[in-house]
């Protein structure tokens, strides 16, 4: 039985705090139950690029920390000329070696213009990394900006729903786990 709140590390693939994928998470935040705390993960700029010195810089040490903490990582990026934003790759790569993501839930939405293959190709990192993803919450939301008003709520009905369930299959699972 999980008798802590469960914690959710949310993170924007995107650096901008006003980008479409930000203002998500900022939206599936508000929606959260009381008994969760949500953290949106404001650093991967931070991160160095990734190598396989042994002397692991400190933001890299902060950055694992924050994923083993968590019972959940939700991710929510766009794509960037046909795949993953860099500094959102990079920040992954730095846990290959170390485990982190681990049998770690993940849910992930894609939210860009298009958004396919980065989908695809963050789906295979994920896989790659060893994370658990979640069922009903790994979702493609395209042309996003046209599906958004100024304050960062969704419009479409369509896309609010793809939300939603990303919402429930995330709450769904914590509540399974305290089984």
């Amino acid at each position: 039985m999980h008798e802590d709140p469960f914690t959710i590390l949310a993170i924007s693939g995107s650096l901008r705090p006003t980008s479409s994928n930000s203002k998500i998470l900022q939206v599936i935040g508000k929606r959260m139950p009381d008994y969760i705390q949500y953290f949106i993960y404001n650093a991967i700029d931070k991160i160095p690029p990734f190598n396989d010195s042994e002397e692991v810089p400190d933001t890299v040490i902060s950055w694992r920390k924050s994923i083993a903490a968590a019972d959940v990582v939700l991710i929510c990026s766009p794509e960037y000329a046909f795949g993953i934003p860099g500094a959102l790759k990079n920040a992954l790569d730095w846990t290959v070696s170390s485990g982190e993501f681990t049998g770690k839930p993940v849910a992930l939405i894609t939210a860009s213009s298009m958004g396919e293959i980065a989908h695809a190709a963050l789906q295979h990192t994920l896989v790659a990394i060893s994370a658990n993803m979640i069922p009903g919450a790994v979702h493609l939301i395209p042309f996003i900006r046209a599906k958004m008003n100024v304050q960062g709520e969704i419009t479409e009905p369509a896309a609010a729903r793809t939300v939603n369930n990303t919402i429930e299959a995330i709450l769904a699972f914590l509540q399974d786990s305290k089984k």
